[in-house]
This record gives C-alpha cells, sequence and structure tokens, in this order.
C-alpha cells in the first residue's frame, strides 16, 4: 500500500551515493531515479520500522499484522482504537490467562459488563498428611451477567471468548440475567452458588 504513494521521495536517493565524476550523467540521473521511486517505500518502512511494529501509532494494515505476533485477535469492525489497546495489552493479558482475574478482565472487555464468576477451584496448606483437598473433585466455572438487556448481550461470542479464557478440561456456564428490579429479575441464586 505505501508503494503506491505517487511522487514518494527517497530519503536516501542514490545519485547522492555515486562518485562526483557520474553526477552530470544525464542516463544515469535518470535510471537512478526511477531505483529511487521503486526503493522509496522499502526504505521509508525500514526508517520507520520501530513505529510500523508498535501497535500505537503503526499502519491500520500493519496493526493486524502485529496482532498475529502477539496472539491478539481484534474484531475487524471495531474501531482502531480498539483494536490498538486490544494489541497493546495482549502480552499482559496473556500472563492471567486462564486465571479468574483474566476471564472477567476479558468478559468486562468485550461486554462492557463486571461479571460475577464463581469456580470449583480452591487453594490451602495443611500441617496434617492426607488432609481434603480444596475445591471440588470436577472443575467448573459459572459466569453470570446481569444487563438490563439480556437478549441484546450476544451469547455466541460470550461463549466463545470464554471457550478461549479457561483451560480446556474446565466446563462452563454462562448465565445471563436481567438486572435486579428488572421485569424477569426474581428467582436468581446468590452469587458463588453451584447451579
Amino acid at each position: 500500500m505505501r508503494g503506491t504513494v505517487a511522487g514518494l521521495p527517497s530519503p536516501h536517493p542514490l545519485i547522492e551515493l555515486l562518485p562526483a565524476l557520474y553526477l552530470e550523467q544525464d542516463f544515469l540521473r535518470r535510471f537512478l531515479s526511477a531505483l529511487d521511486d521503486v526503493l522509496a517505500p522499502i526504505l521509508l518502512t525500514l526508517d520507520n520500522l520501530p513505529a510500523h511494529l508498535d501497535p500505537r501509532s503503526a499502519p491500520e494494515d500493519l496493526l493486524d499484522w502485529v496482532a498475529q505476533w502477539v496472539a491478539a485477535e481484534p474484531h475487524r469492525d471495531e474501531p482502531v482504537e480498539r483494536r490498538r489497546a486490544a494489541v497493546t495489552g495482549a502480552v499482559a493479558r496473556h500472563s492471567r490467562r486462564g486465571t479468574r482475574g483474566g476471564l472477567a478482565e476479558a468478559v468486562r472487555r468485550q461486554t462492557g459488563v463486571e461479571p460475577e464468576i464463581a469456580e470449583s477451584g480452591g487453594s490451602g496448606w495443611s500441617a496434617t498428611p492426607n488432609a481434603a483437598l480444596p475445591g471440588e473433585e470436577r472443575p467448573w466455572v459459572t459466569v453470570r451477567l446481569r444487563v438490563a438487556e439480556p437478549e441484546a448481550v450476544d451469547r455466541v461470542g460470550v461463549e466463545e471468548l470464554i471457550e478461549g479464557e479457561i483451560p480446556a478440561h474446565i466446563g462452563y456456564e454462562l448465565e445471563i440475567l436481567p438486572l435486579a428490579g428488572a421485569p424477569g429479575a426474581s428467582g436468581e441464586r446468590p452469587s458463588g452458588e453451584r447451579p
């Protein structure tokens, strides 16, 4: 794309790299000028490589390429600033992937809603040998979203997100509930209770 910019000046014209003896030859000047037109996009890209690889300043076509490097998958229909933020924070998110906090952050980022997360895991210690293990034998996660309009939530998209964020061996359930006080908000389970 950068190669199609008409009249793009070369940052390092080839004619200036030759000895003075060749500077007055018209054919050589025209020939090297044609090569400058071909090389200008390449040289300008290389000169600006740090800016092209930084998700905050990369051109949009290169932003998608950089996103692949850090395994960030922003949706192409999102505004460019949200895509830049997704790529910029990808490495930090990967360090939290598979954790309760990482799952909550991913769901919050996609839906804009703070999720309630209940899980079967636990940790503990004991001075007694063969003490009971914390948590439950079968791992599970329940994600509850309380929203004003449950029908408006992209359930399939949130389920795909959850499947990508939790370890593969853990089962999950997604509950999309109306906000307290909204019609149909009765009969809810207390937070943390297994469905």
